[in-house]
């Protein structure tokens, strides 16, 4: 079985993560991706630290999410983290929305920004990608999507694909797997609660107990080269609940 992964912004309201990461450790999650939140600020010490917590109950940080900016700017900071840590695949996760162009012209750019910008990490042999939401399937003025335009832009990227996003960007997720399963190299899994339900945890579902096909797209997304499968939830109230019954689920697709 794939190894399966954890977004760690998923228990950043369940602190400390040395408890969280023993908890996935025994539920027999191998993996974590991390955020910004967790490594920026960290000196070598700390990042050191980090990484004994981890390796002391069987993880590996394989991911990790840096925004644009900080990948721009501080490009020794961010491959001293990626390397300490032990990742393999580095993704842009994120724009603000004030940072989001409007038009395809604008989203050809960033796209141009992110190829230049992976330039320093695939360099130093790290997958390289964006990690979408919703916005990016939203239809610019002459029909095309940002999604399109930033691959258009940045030819030599991978993709790390959250299917819960492009589902709620109103898209067809088979249909983008069909058309940038070549650019997939790890898939955010996670669950959307049916319409009314979970409000309280923004109508997300731990995987498996939601209205996504996770069944038949694990076996769409196993003809790509996804590496790592990780499960998020955004806002979960119960993270045993989250943490137990994903890898349950996912264990049966």
């Amino acid at each position: 079985m794939t190894k399966l992964s954890y977004q760690l912004y998923s228990a950043r309201n369940f602190q400390p993560y040395s408890a969280i990461f023993e908890k996935l450790g025994k539920a027999g999650y191998g993996e974590v991706e991390g955020f910004g939140g967790i490594y920026a600020d960290l000196d070598d010490a700390g990042l050191k630290s980090l990484r004994a917590e981890l390796d002391k109950n069987g993880l590996v940080m394989a991911s990790g999410h840096f925004s644009p900016d900080f990948l721009e700017k501080e490009v020794q900071r961010s491959l001293n983290i990626a390397k300490i840590l032990g990742m393999d695949s580095i993704y842009a996760p994120h724009l603000a929305a004030d940072q989001r162009p409007s038009d395809a012209a604008g989203w050809i750019a960033f796209g141009k920004r992110l190829q230049e910008m992976s330039k320093p990490y695939k360099d130093a042999g790290y997958e390289f990608g964006w990690h979408n939401h919703d916005f990016e399937f939203v239809k610019l003025a002459d029909g095309s999507l940002p999604i399109e335009r930033i691959f258009e832009g940045a030819p030599g990227i991978s993709w790390e694909a959250d299917i819960a996003w492009v589902i709620r960007g109103d898209a067809d997720p088979f249909a983008w797997i069909e058309k940038l399963g070549s650019r997939i190299t790890s898939v955010h899994v996670k669950d959307i609660a049916p319409a009314g339900e979970a409000k309280d945890e923004d109508g997300w579902a731990d995987v498996g107990h939601g209205k996504v096909e996770w069944a038949k797209l694990i076996a769409a997304l196993r003809g790509t080269k996804a590496k790592h499968f990780v499960v998020e939830h955004d806002n979960p109230k119960d993270i045993d609940r989250n943490i137990s019954r994903s890898i349950a689920s996912f264990k049966t697709y």
